[in-house]
């Protein structure tokens, strides 16, 4: 008898430390993106390997039809009302408009995690009504936003016109690139700044705005698309007006449209964010977090890479173009 019962202990103990084994394949994140588009896809292939790797569950929720909070929070609002996520990384649409849904998120149980957009100033370590994010991970925009007016001005000879075609001012991200722009220029003082425009995400928009820019300013030198589609937009407006060479084109998110027309030299540079990292971050902080109590940094930040027509065609570079 007393052989039997020390058998079906350890049998007992067995299964115990078999379940707590299996707590990580039980854990299920939720990845909410901004938009459909070649950035938040690689993004999620990314967190989709880390995962994998983890045994993580990821659910990804549907992609937006278009930027903005109206498309994002009904989708969002779903997908954690399944009632059985451990974990959200989300890129929020809004600084503002995203906070109280957020807030209600992270107050019913469910850690948040932003990951290439913040809300309010990004700063999650004062108080504040905001700063229950567990971190940010994404890009240093405002970095990002300096190094492209550097690499644009040596371009120019440190002189020229310029134009900006953002995407929404309401976006962290995109206002974060152009203040950045906007001190790389102060460094040269014969770059001239002429105009300022937001798409709001809508390539058709940036083709029309940087159009009519390049028809204001015939004497227009360079142009800068701070994000997918606008950058993809500014292209296309550049390159129809038979200025394809003549205006010099930096541009942001490694696409392969973009890649392109950098290898046939119709644009000048491309900064590529690395998504798939910051996909993966999210998810190996979240478990790390959850399984082992670890304390995120309250901000991440990955690299970028700056392609030229230079390197495009270098084997190494490869790895940074948004699949």
């Amino acid at each position: 008898m007393k052989k039997f019962i020390i058998t079906l202990l350890l049998i007992c103990l067995g299964l115990s430390f078999i379940a707590m084994a299996g707590v990580a394949k039980q854990l299920k994140f939720a990845f909410m993106p901004g938009i459909a588009d070649p950035f938040y896809f690689t993004m999620e292939k990314g967190a989709k390997a880390k995962a994998a790797e983890l045994g993580v569950e990821l659910i990804v929720g549907e992609y937006p039809k278009a930027w903005g909070p109206e498309y994002q929070v009904p989708i969002l609002k779903a997908l954690v009302a399944r009632g059985d996520i451990d974990l959200l990384f989300t890129a929020p649409t809004s600084v503002e408009a995203l906070i109280p849904v957020l807030k209600e998120i992270s107050d019913s149980g469910i850690p948040v995690i932003t990951v290439d957009t913040y809300i309010g100033d990004g700063d999650y370590t004062k108080p504040s009504n905001y700063n229950f994010p567990l971190a940010f991970i994404g890009t240093d925009n405002f970095l990002g936003g300096e190094v492209v007016a550097g690499q644009l001005a040596l371009l120019l000879g440190g002189k020229g016109k310029v134009f900006l075609e953002n995407t929404n001012p309401d976006v962290s991200s995109v206002m974060g690139r152009e203040l950045g722009f906007r001190a790389g220029l102060k460094i040269f003082p014969d770059m001239e700044l002429v105009g300022v425009e937001y798409c709001l995400d809508i390539q058709e928009t940036a083709v029309a705005q940087v159009g009519a820019a390049l028809q204001k300013n015939p004497d227009l030198a360079g142009v800068f698309g701070v994000n997918v589609f606008s950058a993809q937009g500014a292209y296309q407006a550049v390159v129809s007006a038979g200025l394809g060479g003549a205006v010099k084109i930096a541009t942001w998110d490694a696409t392969e449209t973009l890649i392109e027309a950098l290898k046939r030299k119709e644009l000048n540079l491309i900064l590529a964010q690395m998504p798939a990292e910051i996909g993966s971050l999210a998810v190996e902080w979240g478990f790390k977090h959850l399984t082992e109590g670890a304390e995120i940094p309250k901000k991440v930040i990955p690299g970028f890479f700056v392609f030229t027509q230079e390197n495009v065609n270098d084997p190494e570079a490869q790895q940074y173009i948004y699949k």
